[in-house]
């Protein structure tokens, strides 16, 4: 048999997992975009690969307990997975964990490579008890498997006990949570629950949300075609609730995707006003359009542009006949992502303060040039998902004293895990009605 004759070789779902594991290893490659590529046993496939993301820092503590070589990149990463799911993957037999696992690396790498992680998973397998046991007496960062930068950073900020707190939320799979829109909560319940589908109610904030059952897709859920609910998680309506959107007004959302805060505004603008959704990256447009015409966004224009500057915005309001300037701005800037890390589990990897130090510059940049479209007396909100001081207060501080004509009214910060949703900052400012002479 000729080698284009040979069929390929099945590679399970750890195998998946594990490729994807690698590739962020290697390359840094994003596993959430990787994952949306994964259409058997997702549900699995992304237990895993999140898990490992999270668990990093303890898992190669771990392997380095049992061997004193690292393997190849896709060899090391199939080992993460199977002492991912030994460890810390409770509704996984061991026998299944090692087996599959060690299958994925015969398909991938041979049976040398599958004899060599088949000895370190059974050693993980017997020694468990005592590994975990001794991980649980290392310094909390590692034993938590967070970056000592961030574990000292929210140890100086909020104390012990609150960062301890944060680093648990952190490794907590975040839920698919709904906020209910444009249908009264009781008749979604009833929906659902025809569906067969048990969501929990939750109630935060002053708003009406549920968390799905996992392994329910959301396009399976009553209404999805219809706009009923967007998938928000409920400390994002703080900047919104901030902002406090009226009947009638301009309202600016300047980074909009994926579309669920432009659809809350909408919704309180009750049938009367604009509401201009930007986004400056065309990967995001087509989601961010998709979601806003499945919500029936008759108020909201979609437009590509950058919030640094906004003019497509200003032009989409000139060309709406509504003036040139904006009632309201929602400034969700981009940020270091330390309020969800429980959601975006490799952002905990990727900071360091020359990377926070360029993202501030970034929100700096947003902040001055949306600013612009914000008319004499109307406000905007500037609003991250970071629970660093240097984001959010003290930017908010510094951008202030260069420009009087903007006030501070309120702001507010939500820790993880301390309002049971996940981080989040957003700071209400107020234009002056007239400029001092």
């Amino acid at each position: 048999m000729n080698d284009t004759s040979k069929k390929k070789k099945y590679v399970n779902s750890r195998g998946v997992a594990a490729g994807i594991i690698a590739a962020w290893l290697d390359r840094g490659d994003f596993p959430d975009r990787a994952l949306e590529a994964v259409t058997a046993d997702r549900a699995f496939v992304q237990e895993v690969v999140f898990g490992v993301v999270r668990q990093r820092r303890a898992l190669e503590w771990v392997f380095r307990k049992l061997v004193k070589r690292e393997p190849a990149t896709p060899i090391f990463a199939l080992a993460l997975v199977g002492l991912y799911q030994l460890l810390w993957l409770d509704d996984v037999a061991p026998f299944a964990a090692v087996h599959e696992t060690v299958e994925a690396a015969k398909a991938l790498a041979g049976a040398r490579a599958a004899n060599f992680l088949n000895a370190i998973l059974r050693r993980a397998q017997r020694e468990a008890e005592a590994l975990i046991a001794e991980l649980g007496t290392m310094q909390p960062a590692l034993s938590h498997s967070h970056p000592d930068v961030l574990f000292d950073r929210w140890k100086a900020h909020y104390g012990t006990a609150k960062a301890l707190a944060i680093c648990e939320w952190d490794n907590t799979p975040g839920e698919t949570v709904l906020r209910i829109n444009t249908v009264t909560p009781d008749k979604f319940f009833e929906q659902l629950k025809l569906a067969g589908i048990a969501a929990e109610p939750l109630a935060v904030l002053g708003h009406d949300f549920c968390i799905l059952p996992r392994g329910v897709r959301v396009a399976d859920v009553p209404g999805y075609r219809e706009g009923w609910f967007a998938v928000q998680d409920p400390a994002t309506s703080l900047a919104v609730d901030l902002l406090a959107p009226q009947p009638g007004e301009n309202i600016l959302d300047a980074c909009a995707a994926p579309g669920g805060k432009a659809i809350d505004i909408a919704a309180r603008l009750q049938g009367s006003g604009l509401v201009v959704a930007l986004e400056r990256h065309a990967d995001r447009l087509a989601r961010l359009r998709e979601n806003v015409a499945r919500a029936g966004g008759g108020l909201i224009h979609v437009v590509q542009g950058d919030a640094a500057a906004p003019e497509p915005a200003r032009q989409e309001l000139l060309a709406a006949g509504r003036g040139e300037y904006f009632d309201g701005l929602l400034l969700d800037v981009p940020c270091s992502n330390t309020g969800v890390l429980r959601r975006r589990p490799d952002a905990r990897w990727r900071f360091s303060p020359d990377r926070q130090k360029k993202l501030i510059e970034t929100q700096f940049r947003i902040l001055h040039g949306a600013s612009a479209l914000v008319r004499p007396g109307g406000r905007l909100v500037y609003s991250t998902c970071s629970i660093e001081p240097e984001e959010n207060e003290l930017l908010i501080k510094r951008w202030l004293a260069e420009h009087y004509e903007f006030r501070l009214v309120n702001q507010r910060l939500l820790l993880p895990a301390v309002e049971k949703t996940d981080g989040a900052f957003a700071a209400l400012l107020a234009r002056a009605d007239a400029l001092e002479p």
